[in-house]
């Protein structure tokens, strides 16, 4: 039986990120942007009412969600502001990979700090040299005695600023290439661990973004995520679990674009009627309603897919690569409809259509989206 109809439970979840993000996100959405400041105020606010640590299971005292729960929230707190929904849940993507492959030491450790108060962490995989080409990463980790040694610079990092502890991709074996590579846990106060300046952002400036440097950093043994040459099976396994969200963030941004291009475009007239009535733009508008909804049922059904135990590699995918895209043109097409207006940073749509960009690019470009897809078609 198929059934696309939310539960009482989710359409509260759903009520309640809705309300926060008209209340407590948008309102603050445009001085946050401007600004580039983080929003630990609106973050801590979100923790109070159980908006954060969503995927913790709830023997570590998390939220223990399943991923559509995940998925319906994230997209009405993107709908607020994707800058702002990026800061809140990039816990998710420092957590995932300690879910999937931790240790019940380090799970009560790392996740019960998550829950304990407000707390950020961050996913340190990106290199300067190696963004969609994970296997390209430079980053070693040498183990002497009972220690591996870390040296290596990661970048774009999202949170790096504000995060207690990092998940850390390095090399222990070169020599293996993608099988040769390892996670890590690293506390953020670790002699040697460097955090750069805040990048400025062409959009999702409230997110905070910065390089990490690892210089000779010493961690325990311990520390390692499952065993040596298991990192970038956990990383990749990682996104399989938060894409479906992501692809949810973009279509949080699509429907506020296409909100803001529907009410400008019945009030707005042109040669005696409003710009609504020409079929130039209704046109346009019906094509946002579509993609919006398709992308949506893409990422509930990735979702929904995980959730079920079923392996959903190729519908993440589908999913963050068409919500991606479609995030991009609805905004490019409301600032359109807006006109001179809409390429004014004075009106929303500027915003958006700078922050619907990255989806196009972090956590898997599109491009790379493509490939997986291929590759599951041909090779599987």
């Amino acid at each position: 039986m198929i059934d696309f109809g939310l539960s009482e439970e989710q359409k509260e979840l759903q009520r309640l990120a809705r309300e926060f993000a008209l209340k407590e996100i948008r309102p603050h959405a445009e001085e946050h942007d401007r600004a580039g400041k983080f929003p630990r105020e609106i973050a801590k606010k979100a923790f109070e009412i159980g908006l954060l640590n969503l995927n913790i299971p709830q023997n570590y005292n998390g939220a223990g969600l399943k991923v559509l729960d995940e998925v319906i929230i994230a997209e009405e707190l993107s709908y607020g502001c994707s800058g702002i929904s990026t800061a809140l849940a990039a816990n998710n993507l420092a957590t995932a990979p300690v879910i999937i492959a931790g240790n019940e030491e380090q799970k009560k450790k790392y996740l019960g700090m998550m829950t304990k108060e407000l707390t950020f962490a961050s996913y340190a995989v990106t290199e300067p040299q190696a963004g969609s080409d994970v296997a390209g990463i430079q980053t070693s980790a040498k183990l002497v005695g009972d220690e591996y040694i870390i040296n290596g610079s990661k970048q774009w990092i999202t949170g790096a600023s504000e995060a207690k502890w990092f998940y850390v991709l390095a090399k222990t074996d070169p020599s293996k290439g993608h099988k040769g590579m390892s996670a890590f846990i690293v506390d953020a106060n670790t002699p040697g661990v460097k955090v750069g300046k805040k990048e400025d952002m062409m959009g999702q400036r409230a997110s905070a973004t910065h390089a990490v440097i690892f210089e000779e950093v010493k961690i325990p043994k311990l520390n390692i995520l499952g065993v040596e040459g298991e990192g970038f099976k956990i990383a990749m396994k990682a996104f399989d679990h938060t894409r479906p969200g992501i692809a949810a963030n973009a279509v949080g941004v699509a429907r506020a674009a296409m909100e803001h291009a529907i009410d400008y475009s019945k009030t707005r007239t042109s040669f005696g009627v409003p710009i609504a009535m020409h079929q130039g733009i209704n046109f346009m508008i019906s094509d946002m309603a579509c993609e919006i909804e398709a992308a949506r049922l893409l990422a509930w059904q990735a979702a929904w897919a995980m959730d079920n135990n079923i392996r959903n590699t190729k519908l993440a995918a589908f999913a963050k690569r068409f919500a991606a895209d479609t995030a991009m043109k609805v905004a490019t097409d409301a600032v359109q409809i807006f006109g001179g207006y809409g390429y004014s940073n004075e009106y929303p749509v500027a915003k958006l259509m700078r922050d619907a960009k990255i989806f196009q690019i972090y956590e898997g470009t599109s491009q790379i989206q493509r490939l997986i897809i291929a590759k599951e078609i041909f090779l599987r």
